[in-house]
């Protein structure tokens, strides 16, 4: 392993906890609405925190997210961004698929600029699986969404070139060593 940027654990540190605020958020709608597509990502958010968790090990970085319980932060930034998104969500099931939507949207923005701060191999493949499973999800949230009654969601992070480009593809798969 290479060693690592003050950037690149910066980054480590913070998407550990960005993808546990996923999982927060989701897993909190979940009870609140009982919608199954809240249940499944929050899952897939636990492999995704997993993920990142073997990074820090790997590079020796204390785990912000060690022992924190559902909806607490070490980053003051995510702590008002989660409780900024579980109150809206906390409306409507259709208020909390586009705070989904939202998050996801966040993820890949966050995870484009990770990537661009990078030259590590295993820290760029471990992103772009996440990414890819961010993209899955926004096409997730999306559709719902739109069966839900024809909801329509309008990016926040992303241009709507690249959201259109999302949305109009098909589910990917994990991509496992290069």
């Amino acid at each position: 392993t290479d060693e690592l940027t003050s950037d690149e654990a910066i980054g480590l540190l913070y998407m550990r906890e960005e993808e546990k605020l996923a999982h927060d958020v989701y897993a909190a709608f979940y009870e609140m609405w009982g919608a199954q597509i809240f249940s499944n990502i929050s899952d897939s958010e636990l492999s995704h925190t997993a993920a990142i968790k073997t990074l820090l090990d790997r590079y020796q970085l204390p785990d912000p997210a060690e022992g924190a319980p559902a909806g607490a932060f070490t980053n003051s930034d995510l702590q008002e961004l989660y409780n900024q998104l579980v109150a809206p969500g906390s409306t409507s099931l259709q208020a909390a698929l586009e705070v989904g939507a939202l998050i996801e949207e966040l993820d890949i923005s966050d995870l484009q600029h990770a990537i661009a701060t990078t030259d590590n191999e295993d820290i760029i493949l471990v992103y772009e699986n996440l990414m890819l499973g961010s993209r899955n999800h926004l096409r997730a949230f999306v559709r719902t969404l739109d069966n839900q009654g024809g909801a329509t969601y309008t990016p926040v992070y992303l241009d709507q070139e690249t959201f259109d480009a999302i949305i109009n593809s098909d589910t990917e798969r994990g991509r496992g060593n290069r």
